[in-house]
């Protein structure tokens, strides 16, 4: 055995030194591969905490770019160092690429559409929107989907073609809502006096922004009763609480005043015909 040892080392010891050599600089290109990964990925962590302008939504596309990038060029660097052709390789590596984007459109599509996203910025990370049969709180967009969050606490993975190619609603994004209040009245009760109860209402309200003006109208001759509305403008984070607080408060108002809240209502008449008639 150990002649069999000396003589495989005699006549392959140039190749076993060189395979040697080679997989120590392969270890340690995936090792730097990974450290620069981890080191760009913190480094875009950083900028994001510390530039206000930087877009949260960017940081996990922005991470995983760089983090494919810095692992495409250490294959091509590991090809390079057994000696491979990478020329021939990246061409039927593009031959491949093609086939596979032509079986994969549909989710090269949603990268395409997550990019479009990050560029055009139509939410950022914590606006509420609401797209197609999509609903919540936007926590992360990446190559593939868009996360969110409903207000019972779903999780929601949203493809990010169906997120682009819908119209979308942002009730974030401007920083204020208008909160609408309807309050029916019966009609016999004084709608002046209803109105006065509302203003009353809007003016004790602190949560109401100064601009736009607070108003208060008549907004429908309903079935079973005159329909009133208090508007108002608040901050997005104020809305619902906001919202909730004030529809308890108009019915408590609207009672105390002497007014009525009518339940909805029809009349009925019958109308009985002789026999033989």
């Amino acid at each position: 055995m150990k002649d069999f040892f000396v003589t495989f080392w005699e006549n392959n010891s140039e190749t076993v030194l060189t395979l040697g050599k080679n997989l120590l600089l392969l270890l340690l290109v995936i090792a730097m591969a990974i450290i620069v990964s981890k080191l760009l990925r913190k480094a875009v962590k950083r900028i994001n905490a510390r530039n206000e302008r930087f877009d949260e939504t960017l940081v996990p596309m922005v991470s995983s770019t760089l983090t494919y990038l810095v692992y495409i060029v250490a294959a091509v660097i590991v090809l390079d160092i057994f000696g491979i052709n990478t020329t021939s390789i990246i061409a039927v590596l593009g031959a491949a690429g093609l086939a596979i984007g032509l079986a994969l459109k549909d989710t090269l599509g949603n990268i395409a559409a997550g990019v479009m996203l990050v560029i055009l910025r139509p939410f950022h990370k914590g606006d509420y929107i609401e797209t197609g049969s999509y609903e919540g709180t936007v926590v992360e967009i990446n190559f593939f989907n868009t996360i969110l969050e409903t207000f019972d606490g779903l999780y929601i993975s949203a493809p990010n073609g169906a997120v682009f190619n819908n119209s979308l609603k942002n009730y974030t994004r401007n920083g204020k809502r208008r909160l609408d209040i309807t309050v029916g009245i019966s009609y016999g009760d004084s709608i002046d006096t209803a109105i006065e109860v509302l203003k009353r209402i809007a003016a004790e309200e602190q949560r109401f922004l100064p601009e736009p003006a607070v108003q208060v109208i008549v907004t429908a001759m309903a079935d079973s009763s005159v329909n009133l509305q208090l508007r108002g403008w608040t901050s997005t984070g104020d809305y619902w609480a906001t919202r909730f607080d004030l529809i308890k408060k108009s019915k408590m108002e609207i009672e105390k005043a002497g007014l009525t809240i009518p339940f909805p209502q029809r009349d009925v008449h019958l109308v009985s015909k002789e026999s033989g008639k």
